[in-house]
């Protein structure tokens, strides 16, 4: 199942800040809000899936290692 990721308005206009401030200082280019909105909008539906499950697998090994180390305290 796959799932939209859904940003607050906020978070939304912030990022979209970014991508215009990106390609201002980075290739010279002035995007107005409905440009970067559409770049924007590209990464969530093509990428974004990557960096979520990047963040599941760290997750993962992060509470792996943590349960392993808990198993160290015990007292014999």
């Amino acid at each position: 199942m796959k799932t939209k990721l859904e940003l607050t308005k906020e978070k939304k206009d912030y990022m979209i800040s970014e991508i215009k401030s990106y390609f201002s200082k980075e290739r010279d280019l002035d995007l107005g809000d409905l440009a970067a909105a559409l770049i924007l909008d590209f990464f969530i539906e093509k990428l974004a899936q990557e960096f979520y499950n990047q963040g599941v697998e760290d997750s993962y090994k992060y509470m792996s290692n943590s349960i392993e180390d808990l198993l160290g305290i015990q007292r014999f």
